[in-house]
């Protein structure tokens, strides 16, 4: 793998020495793309930073120049002399930079004197014409698509300076440039990208910088927000993003699920910062009438039995037979189970079957009264109770939802009101994150109609300076 933080170069070894391996890397380096790499002049330093761990094994170093079809836009000798630059202070510092290679570097096929190890020429045919006849098919292409990614790295360019392939973008202002993995722009043409693409940032809208080309794209954050990612989680990071710490900035809001640590750490932090909510031990309950196969059902109760100890996996049913079928089905499925302790547990101390004899509104209603966190209608036909349903976090609709499509496939948010909070309390969403300030205009007319008023009610309060506030203004 390439490598260019040293946060990633330990975890890397770290986790290749616990398996008793070695950690074979290439040094990335930035030679003024400004995407990715350790900037050429602490290359030296930054070899000699990691090379105390036993793991790691340095073979390469490589850097990104720009595409042929922008050469003209950039000084390759330029980059070219800082990549030597960066070479020279690894050897100085006592390394060797193994193998010296440069990427998506078909520019080079214009410096025949400029000589390197390998050479990776892939950018030679991303772009071409799609031809279907090579393919066997046409692809139509969305007229939207969104595409998830974790930014990768951070650069503070100065203004004047250039970044993205091709160097055909030029800093106007202090800004941050941000690096986006995109797994070859998802299939995206790069003719196709030169237009910009529509990207969120922490809901906010940014500016691309540059074109998306093979795997990558960049975008432009204002200076003042920051970019943070914290390795690792739990009640520590609770911690660091409440307070700040060196590296962390603090936060406004901390948001997200845990374990039990996690929600204490949420809880005690709250006040500091604003959380989404203290989330319990993991619930599900399911609303199942005699038409549904009890295999299913007992499955569906297991998916959340499995989680933890604490958990509670609920079926009320209005059928007796179809009560006892599930409890004979759970008592098949838990031996089975790679946490069948967990699951066991899970359903002799928090497990239950309640039958609404003969009465699907009343299993709604005491639905309604647990407010779970997963709630499963495994009925013909779930709509028909749907606007019955007054308190639960999420709610799965029909015999071929179970919870689990929730929770990693059909969208939903998976971070969801917990023991009984549902009853006044909503899954985290984009509301979360939307901050409302009230305002009040006055003309002196309007004001001068109500200052006595006002002075009235600030005085029976004993509030008289309240009052004079509104009066002053009206003296003579």
């Amino acid at each position: 793998p390439a490598v260019y933080t040293q946060e990633f170069a330990l975890d890397y070894a770290e986790q290749a020495d616990l398996q008793g391996k070695q950690a074979p890397f290439h040094l990335a380096v930035n030679t003024g793309m400004n995407r990715i790499g350790v900037f050429y002049l602490d290359a030296g330093d930054f070899i000699k930073g990691i090379s105390f761990h036993r793991a790691l094994k340095y073979e390469g170093t490589f850097t990104h120049f720009a595409t042929a079809d922008c050469a003209e836009q950039l000084d390759f000798y330029e980059q070219h002399r800082r990549f030597e630059e960066a070479l020279r202070l690894i050897r100085e510092a006592g390394f060797n930079p193994g193998i010296v290679h440069a990427a998506n570097s078909a520019s080079i096929f214009r410096y025949p004197q400029v000589h390197y190890d390998m050479v990776r020429l892939g950018i030679c045919l991303y772009g071409l014409d799609y031809n279907p006849a090579v393919s066997g098919g046409s692809v139509a292409l969305k007229p939207a698509m969104s595409i998830r990614a974790e930014i990768s790295a951070v650069k503070e360019p100065q203004v004047g300076e250039g970044v993205s392939y091709g160097m055909n973008y030029r800093v106007g202002k202090p800004v941050q440039i941000a690096t986006l993995p995109l797994g070859y722009a998802d299939g995206v043409r790069r003719e196709l990208t030169k237009k910009g693409f529509k990207v969120l940032w922490n809901g906010r809208p940014v500016s691309q910088v540059g074109n998306i080309c093979m795997d990558q794209m960049m975008i432009e954050i204002p200076l003042g927000y920051s970019v943070t990612g914290i390795k690792g989680g739990g009640a520590q990071a609770v911690a660091a993003l409440a307070y700040g710490t060196e590296s962390v900035p603090k936060v406004d809001k901390i948001v997200g699920p845990g374990n039990a640590f996690v929600a204490e750490a949420k809880k005690q932090v709250f006040g500091i910062v604003s959380i989404d909510m203290i989330a319990g031990p993991s619930e599900i309950l399911v609303v199942a009438d005699a038409t549904c196969n009890p295999k299913f059902v007992a499955a569906d109760l297991l998916s959340q039995a499995e989680h933890d100890k604490m958990a509670s996996a609920v079926l009320v049913t209005d059928d007796r037979a179809f009560a006892q079928a599930v409890s004979d089905e759970l008592e098949i499925q838990i031996p089975l189970l790679p946490r069948a302790e967990i699951a066991r547990a899970s359903i002799d101390n928090n497990g239950k079957i309640i039958v609404a004899e003969n009465d699907l509104s009343l299993a709604i209603d005491i639905a309604n009264e647990i407010a779970p966190e997963h709630l499963e209608l495994c009925v013909d036909n779930p709509f028909d109770y749907l606007d019955k349903v007054k308190h639960a976090g999420s709610i799965f609709m029909g015999k071929n939802c179970p919870e689990a499509l929730g929770d990693y496939f059909a969208g939903p948010n998976h971070t969801l009101p917990t023991s009984g909070t549902a009853r006044f309390s909503s899954p985290l969403s984009v509301d979360d994150f939307v901050k409302k300030s009230q305002f009040t205009y006055y003309s002196s007319d309007a004001l001068g109609k109500v200052a006595d008023k006002i002075s009235y009610f600030a005085n029976k309060e004993g509030l008289s300076a309240h009052g004079k506030s509104a009066t002053v203004r009206f003296e003579k």
